[in-house]
């Protein structure tokens, strides 16, 4: 493994990183306030501190671990999930489904952020490949977050979409599979089950309607 680039690619996805998971975490917490449960916003986890969503082991440890054992073809990590009282939300079956899609949801709009600041400094002819680089990684790195986080199992945020939709018995018996949905999820990622039939398809999707939503701003600076 070469470590200068190795260093390079930490460099580059740093900060884009921080602010993805960082703003993530800060939604879920905001929108559960907003819908009724304080829970977040007590314990300080409605906030744009990056030290109060980190997890060692999943923010810093594992991607580095995934990184080197893949050879660099595939990078993955998690943040402290941010505490949530379903129970106080004021409509706990339809407000979960809120505060699991604020967290995606931010996500895309970080991906549209880093889009049209790619496409102004490319605009003003910026020759700075480092930013340029880092900009391209903030669209990548949010619209990896969104995919991957909708994901319809729990305990990801689209497995919580998902049992707000159903009806009450199967939304019961669908969240029995919430112990072990972090295994059958990371066992899909390393089995390349969840690439093509997820991780792509909705990618693919996110950057057809990111390009569009972008055009005027690169026609603007054409």
């Amino acid at each position: 493994m070469d470590i200068s680039h190795l260093i390079q690619i930490v460099t580059i996805n740093a900060l884009p990183v921080l602010f993805a998971i960082t703003l993530h975490e800060a939604a879920h917490g905001f929108a559960a306030k907003y819908f009724g449960d304080n829970t977040a916003w007590l314990l300080g986890r409605v906030t744009l501190n990056p030290a109060a969503h980190i997890d060692p082991i999943g923010t810093l440890l594992m991607p580095l671990l995934i990184y080197f054992v893949t050879g660099g073809s595939f990078l993955f990590g998690f943040a402290k999930p941010v505490p949530v009282k379903f129970g106080n939300l004021h409509n706990p079956k339809r407000d979960m489904i809120w505060v699991a899609l604020a967290g995606p949801l931010m996500n895309l709009l970080q991906a549209f952020l880093w889009g049209i600041a790619l496409y102004i400094l490319l605009g003003i002819n910026f020759s700075e490949t480092f930013f340029l680089e880092m900009c391209k990684a903030g669209v990548l790195v949010n619209i990896v977050m969104f995919a991957f986080n909708l994901f319809p199992v729990p305990p990801l945020d689209g497995g919580r979409v998902l049992m707000g939709l159903l009806p009450k018995k199967m939304a019961m018996e669908f969240a029995r599979i919430e112990p072990y949905g972090f295994y059958i999820v990371m066992g899909m990622v390393f089995l390349n089950v969840i690439n093509p039939i997820w991780m792509s398809p909705i990618m693919g999707l996110t950057f057809s309607t990111l390009d569009l939503a972008l055009r005027p701003i690169e026609l603007f600076f054409r």
